[in-house]
């Protein structure tokens, strides 16, 4: 199955990242329908657009926006799907919600994206523990590469462009490119911040 201008993903799993197992049994930990943060965000791509795809083929597991396999209420308080729902194992993706893919186990982020890890506050006395509007590069595109940029610069990027995700237990900064402002260069002794997330 293929689309002119659409992915046609299922999600790796469950539409839902609600639960988490603990010592053998299931704890959920939201049943909250409208929480953005408990939807699964990882699919597999079934078939590429007819059009570009950026280089992602079918098979690839794929980092995808968070209403791609959302349910929500309506404005009268009836269950929906998103709009890129198609049946219960497949979903209709556009490009621009597709952020990074897998291949060989390595993600690789598409062009217009970038991942970048937040790095631990060294202000004393602040209250936050990271440092704002700055991260360490962890998957960029070719478009960033082109302009000299690459895998672990310290990089800062405009405020509110930053949004959270948590691949294979890290958690990342999914910011545009186009919301990178400067390259520190190499990262050097900077810590990065990464609460436990298993």
């Amino acid at each position: 199955m293929r689309s002119v201008f659409d992915f046609v993903v299922k999600p790796k799993g469950s539409r839902t990242s609600n639960k988490k197992d603990l010592d053998g049994k299931e704890l959920i930990l939201n049943t909250d329908l409208q929480d953005h943060r408990y939807v699964n965000r990882v699919g597999t791509v079934i078939g590429a657009p007819l059009s570009d795809c950026g280089g992602v083929i079918p098979g690839d597991d794929v980092i995808v926006h968070h209403n791609v396999f959302r349910r929500f209420y309506d404005v009268k308080g009836k269950e929906k799907n998103s709009r890129s729902f198609f049946d219960e194992d497949t979903y209709l993706c556009r490009p621009d919600q597709v952020f990074a893919y897998k291949r060989y186990d390595e993600w690789m982020a598409l062009d217009g994206f970038c991942f970048v890890k937040p790095i631990e506050s060294e202000d004393m006395w602040s209250i936050d523990k990271e440092k704002p509007h700055i991260g360490v590069i962890k998957m960029l595109g070719d478009d960033l590469k082109s302009q000299g940029l690459q895998q672990g610069d310290l990089v800062g990027f405009t405020p509110r462009s930053e949004y959270e995700f948590v691949i294979d237990g890290e958690r990342l900064y999914r910011v545009l490119s186009a919301a990178i402002t400067i390259n520190y260069g190499h990262k050097g002794n900077k810590k990065e911040y990464n609460p436990s997330w298993s």
